[in-house]
C-alpha cells in the first residue's frame, strides 16, 4: 500500500507554522481524540477501531500530533508539552471549535490534562486512558517504548509489552508497525522526543498534578489492570484527585484498552459523553 492509499492519511489543516493531518468522522457534539506515543504511532493506529463506532452519534476528530504520523515535521522543531498543547489549541481554533469533549490515551492523557488545566473553557467532558499526568517511576515497559531502536525483534518485544492478549500480537502486526516506524523521518522525530534520562519527561507531563483537584469537568478514567507501560496506580491517583471522576479498570487488559476491549471501551465512552 502506498502512502497515498494509506488510511492513516486523511485531511490536513494549518496549525501555527505547519499542517496537521487529521481524521474527521460523524456529526454532532465534537470529541477530540489524542493518541499516545510510540514508534510509528499515528492517530489512525491508535483510533482506527474506535472511529467508525464512536462517530455514529457524534463528530470525532483525531489529529496526528506533531512528530507523529503524517503531520508536517518542521525543520529544527523542539518537541515539548508546550508545543503539543499549542498545536491542540491551534487545531481547535482552525476548526472553529470553542468546546469539545476530550479523550486522551497515555501521553495523550497527559496532554488532555494540560489542556483542561490551561484552557478549561475548551473542555466539556474528559476521558483519560492509561494516562500519564501524575508522577511515577518510569517502568521498564515505558523505557523500552521511548528508547525503541528500529528492528523487527524490538517491535515484537514492544507489542508484547503493550498487549495482554497474544491474539492481537502476531507477525503481520509486528511487520506493519515495524514498517511504520522506519518511514522517512519517523524514527528521527520519535527518538528526539524522550531521550534518556526519561524520568524527566514523565515529571514534565505531571507538571500540573497539584492542579488536579481544580478540574471540574466530569472525568472518566480507564486503565488495563495488566498494563506494563503505565502503572494502574496512576489512574487510582487521578481518581482520588479529580472531584468528578469515575474509574473503570479492565481485567485481562494491557495498555491498549481501546484495542483489546474496543466495544466495551466505546460503550463506556458513549455513556460518559452522553450524560
Amino acid at each position: 500500500m502506498t502512502q497515498e492509499q494509506s488510511p492513516e492519511i486523511s485531511l490536513s489543516i494549518r496549525t501555527g507554522s505547519f499542517m496537521t493531518n487529521y481524521h474527521d468522522w460523524g456529526k454532532g457534539q465534537p470529541v477530540l481524540l489524542i493518541h499516545g506515543s510510540g514508534p510509528g504511532v499515528s492517530a489512525w493506529a491508535n483510533w482506527g477501531r474506535v472511529l467508525p463506532k464512536l462517530s455514529l452519534n457524534r463528530r470525532v476528530i483525531a489529529p496526528d500530533m506533531v512528530g507523529f504520523g503524517f503531520t508536517d515535521r518542521p525543520e529544527g522543531i523542539t518537541y515539548s508539552m508546550e508545543g503539543w498543547l499549542q498545536q491542540a489549541v491551534d487545531f481547535l481554533d482552525a476548526l472553529e471549535l470553542q468546546q469539545v469533549d476530550v479523550v486522551g490515551n497515555s501521553f495523550g492523557g497527559a496532554l488532555a490534562l494540560w489542556l483542561v488545566v490551561r484552557h478549561p473553557e475548551r473542555v466539556r467532558r474528559l476521558v483519560l486512558m492509561g494516562a500519564v499526568g501524575v508522577r511515577f517511576d518510569v517502568m521498564r515497559g515505558l523505557d523500552a517504548v521511548w528508547g525503541y531502536t528500529p528492528s523487527i525483534e524490538n517491535m515484537r518485544a514492544m507489542l508484547d509489552t503493550f498487549a495482554y492478549s497474544r491474539v492481537l500480537v502476531n507477525e503481520d502486526l509486528a511487520q506493519m508497525r515495524y514498517q511504520a516506524s522506519i518511514r522517512p523521518g519517523f524514527q528521527e522525530s520519535f527518538s528526539a522526543m524522550f531521550p534518556a534520562p526519561r524520568q524527566r519527561w514523565v515529571d514534565e507531563m505531571a507538571r500540573y498534578e497539584d492542579q488536579l483537584p481544580n478540574i471540574q469537568q466530569p472525568t472518566l478514567i480507564i486503565h488495563g489492570r495488566e498494563d506494563r507501560v503505565i502503572p494502574v496506580e496512576n489512574s487510582l491517583t487521578l481518581f482520588n484527585a479529580i472531584p468528578n471522576a469515575q474509574l473503570h479498570i479492565f481485567g485481562k487488559c494491557g495498555h491498549w484498552t481501546q484495542i483489546e476491549h474496543t466495544d466495551r471501551f466505546v460503550r463506556l465512552v458513549e455513556n460518559h459523553l452522553a450524560e
